[in-house]
């Protein structure tokens, strides 16, 4: 184990886990195996690749893939060289992808196969991209990467030293205007909790070099990059699995016998919805972390029955380096203890606050806005001096949900003070789809809500005004955003109405449009 080493930065990382377990087994995707010591020979060599294309330190190196082994050479490459990756959500449109690219000023582009027919529908507008690279390439006329990969020396000779404080990782988050924001994270984002916490003689899941960890949750989003990093961290091996399909990770656990896994409640949802749940091995499996969303009583208490584990939620964003919070599994009683509704504790090191619209922090029991101090946070948003003033008070992340703290110190959310949609551990913002669905002809006004979901946690639902003489269908409206958007951000549902609810001042109250969906709900996000 490592918790008593002072590895700061993920070179020294890898470093470490080739000189002292050299032949174990790092990572797993389908049949192909990779050793802690083949890794740091691959992650060199893409460090001196990058070097030889003359990608400098503090450079954007962006990667557009589904989950495969070779994302972390090139993030570990990466870090060696000094340059900073972009991890982009495959799933999002040629648009967003080609805003993410300029606002990045990516200058390489690691892309999967699959996806060079959309790059090369907006190669024409990405003036910083200088060349394109292909994962699993297969005839497209651009280096295929582990060619390319295998062309370099496999010793790190750079003379790049990376301390905690450079950045590593660039992820975009939706923002509440609609465009994406690069959060710009750096190694400690990843280590100096964990130091925190084993400071205090905090075990939390006691991550070792005997576990085998299922990484079901997506690089581009900050719980799968933190959860394959704390594999690397502890020593564990990694199985990787490029999309998720529930029976496929049914398959997994039993195959590799999986020992901790990190989902969402919809991930949890769909496996044991699964037919063959009911005959999966899962014995093997200590522990199961989620978050990304609230669970719901039910299905906490059926995984809990089928999985005979500990459970530990955890509560965060991706501008507080992921977990924060922590519900403990004393707190998952079965039974249906009084703490089963909170998102858990500060974990060492970590401070919360609830404050009052001025930032004045409130008495136990009261609700307000979520602040959240950590370690572990961001460094700033890239290139938004505004955003990053708005969202980092003084060190304080204001997170927009709404919640209050027990006597105790256990933190519950209650609601959310931003119009964030959750949709299977997915953030969406409404003001990006209400962008979209104005831009049709027939429309003259949009809001968009998020509406309970049983299998999803929220479903997106939009209202739609009409412009007079207007005629639209609800697929047709839907068909539009997606054709515009990640699928995942189409409304599921469109209802028309003669005029949005406002206050005095014109604003629309998006609570009126909320509460026939969320009447009778103990808290307004599910």
């Amino acid at each position: 184990m490592m918790r008593n080493l002072c590895l700061n930065n993920l070179p020294e990382v890898s470093a470490w886990n080739a000189a002292n377990r050299t032949n174990q087994t790092a990572l797993i995707y389908e049949d192909r195996k990779t050793t802690f010591g083949e890794f740091e020979k691959y992650s060199n060599q893409v460090a001196a690749g990058l070097d030889l294309l003359n990608v400098k330190p503090g450079n954007r190196v962006a990667i557009l893939s589904k989950d495969v082994d070779y994302g972390y050479e090139i993030l570990f490459g990466c870090a060696k060289s000094g340059s900073v990756l972009i991890s982009m959500n495959w799933r999002l449109s040629a648009r967003e992808i080609k805003y993410i690219l300029n606002d990045g000023d990516a200058e390489l582009l690691f892309v999967q196969q699959e996806f060079v027919g959309l790059v090369q529908e907006i190669l024409p507008e990405l003036p910083s991209i200088k060349k394109i690279i292909t994962i699993d390439g297969d005839g497209s006329g651009y280096p295929d990467y582990q060619s390319w990969r295998d062309t370099f020396p496999a010793l790190n000779s750079l003379s790049f030293k990376p301390t905690e404080e450079d950045v590593v990782l660039q992820l975009y988050t939706s923002g509440t205007t609609g465009k994406p924001k690069g959060v710009q994270l750096a190694h400690y984002t990843f280590f100096r909790l964990l130091h925190n916490m084993y400071s205090a003689g905090d075990k939390w899941m006691d991550l070792n070099d005997q576990d085998i960890l299922l990484v079901s949750l997506p690089m581009f989003h900050i719980g799968g990059l933190w959860w394959a990093i704390q594999g690397f961290i502890s020593g564990s091996t990694s199985v990787l699995i490029d999309v998720f399909i529930a029976w496929k990770v049914l398959q997994l656990i039993e195959k590799y016998k999986i020992t901790k896994i990190e989902l969402v409640p919809a991930m949890l949802g769909f496996c044991l919805s699964e037919p063959a749940c009911q005959d999966t091995d899962f014995s093997s499996v200590k522990a199961i972390l989620y978050g990304g969303s609230p669970i719901s009583d039910v299905l906490m208490r059926k995984a809990a029955g089928k999985f005979q584990c500990d459970f530990f939620q955890i509560y965060g964003m991706t501008e507080t380096g992921n977990m924060a919070v922590c519900l403990r599994p004393e707190d998952h009683d079965s039974n249906g203890a009084k703490r089963i509704n909170a998102a858990g504790r500060p974990l060492p090191g970590v401070e919360i606050k609830i404050a009052d619209p001025l930032g004045q922090q409130l008495k136990a029991g009261e609700i307000g806005e979520i602040y959240i101090k950590s370690p572990s946070v961001m460094l700033a948003y890239w290139k938004n001096n505004e955003e990053t003033e708005r969202t980092l008070a003084n060190g304080w992340v204001r997170t927009g949900d709404g919640g209050y703290q027990d006597q105790d110190g256990y933190l519950y959310i209650c609601d959310r003070i931003k119009d964030m949609i959750i949709c299977a551990g997915e953030n969406i913002f409404p003001a990006e789809i209400e962008a979209i669905l104005c831009e049709h002809d027939g429309v003259a006004e949009a809001a968009v809500i998020g509406i309970p979901d049983d299998l999803l946690g929220e479903s997106v639902k939009a209202f739609v005004v009409l412009k007079p003489a207007a005629t639209l269908k609800s697929r047709e409206l839907i068909s539009f955003v997606r054709a515009r958007l990640a699928n995942f951000k189409g409304p599921s549902s469109v209802s028309f109405i003669e005029e949005l609810p406002r206050n005095p001042s014109g604003k629309v109250l998006k609570r009126v449009l909320r509460e026939p969906y969320w009447t009778g709900r103990r808290r307004a996000v599910n």
